[in-house]
């Protein structure tokens, strides 16, 4: 419960560092997730994404 202190003093306290808090939470869990689902989908689908087979059909001038 000590331990808990400190973290409620910081980011708790009052409703504006609380608002802050889970907006920075959400925005950095956004940002986690997204870069980890694009991840899982692109290694999922390797090999059949407009990225991976551009080479055979575009020409380069």
């Amino acid at each position: 419960m000590a331990a808990a202190r400190p973290l409620y003093n910081a980011f708790f306290r009052r409703n504006w560092q609380m608002l802050g808090a889970v907006f920075a939470g959400a925005f950095a869990f956004e940002m986690a997730f997204d870069t980890g689902m694009n991840k899982l989908w692109d290694n999922y689908n390797r090999g059949r994404q407009w990225k991976d087979i551009r080479s055979r059909y575009v020409e380069e001038d």
